[in-house]
């Protein structure tokens, strides 16, 4: 079996088995090609069925000179998975990578903004430009629902269930969940949408997609997140700030006014409860509020 042959299939299986987007798929097909590059640069001959545990902790040695602990972690992960596959599809019996260590990281916390910090951001959005009413209403999605920036640009007008109070959300793997709409969100989106969208000449194929660029096009994950660091810099905002720090803000300040956890899960769309907990480190000052409240000692 060539490297080739193998990782076309590797793709193939995590689009159609695993359901997984286009840019995770990108990712884990990354840590293979950088396994593949190493080989050759070091004419290596060994297959994706032959190759073993030296030649793979030789690559990860090389590699660790240049790269953080992060990311080698995360390479090493990725390169279990396809040989995962491997052994999955009877093409091998074992892991060359089952005995290799991640390098032990601290757990990273992520950045998050204060409420005055959103207020100022939004705010500084020039709503006498077209986009600008299209941008208020991005912003105000993304921390009122706590969104990921693809399930923003993949919204649809169909996916807004405004008598409920809810949006359909498409996740990572393809996955549906209903996440609740608030009317602030509700009433910036219905603005966009009477005021601006209307007043665009939109293509064909992106007639249901909710926020759209000038040409009537689908918005790109870069331009969302250009928008927010303009907005950063034009306010002078001194934290590193993207489209995934409004869904921080979003968990965090939920946790901090008593929400409960299992249902900030439920909104994220975590698969796991552990993935969500990562909020309880990042402040802990609502804690003795809590057993203040309501511990019986009290």
């Amino acid at each position: 079996m060539k490297w080739k042959d193998a990782l076309k299939d590797y793709t193939l299986y995590l689009k159609i088995e695993r359901g997984l987007s286009t840019n995770s798929i990108k990712s884990y097909s990354l840590d293979v090609k950088k396994l593949i590059e190493y080989l050759q640069e070091y004419n290596i001959n060994t297959s994706p069925i032959s190759i073993n545990t030296e030649t793979i902790q030789s690559f990860i040695y090389t590699i660790s000179k240049t790269i953080n602990a992060r990311t080698q972690s995360r390479i090493i992960s990725g390169l279990k998975g396809f040989f995962n596959y491997l052994i999955f599809e009877d093409y091998r019996n074992t892991n060359p990578l089952d005995k290799i260590e991640s390098p032990k990281i601290g757990r990273k916390l992520p950045d998050t903004l204060s409420e005055l910090e959103i207020n100022t951001l939004v705010n500084a959005i020039d709503l006498s430009k077209p986009e600008g009413e299209r941008n208020r209403a991005m912003l105000e999605t993304l921390y009122g629902c706590g969104l990921r920036v693809g399930e923003l640009i993949n919204l649809k007008l169909s996916d807004l269930y405004f008598n409920e109070d809810f949006l359909m959300v498409i996740g990572k793997g393809n996955k549906q969940r209903l996440v609740p709409i608030m009317e602030t969100t509700k009433k910036y989106i219905n603005i966009y949408i009477k005021e601006t969208r209307i007043n665009l000449n939109i293509k064909p194929e992106f007639i249901d997609v909710l926020f759209l660029n000038r040409r009537g096009r689908q918005l790109t994950r870069a331009m969302v997140f250009t928008i927010v660091k303009q907005l950063a810099t034009k306010i002078n905002l001194n934290k590193t700030v993207s489209p995934h720090t409004f869904r921080h803000s979003f968990a965090t300040h939920l946790l901090k006014n008593g929400a409960d956890l299992r249902a900030i899960q439920l909104m994220l769309g975590h698969e796991s409860i552990t993935t969500t907990e990562i909020y309880m480190h990042i402040d802990r000052s609502h804690l003795k509020e809590t057993i203040e409240n309501f511990h019986p000692r009290q």
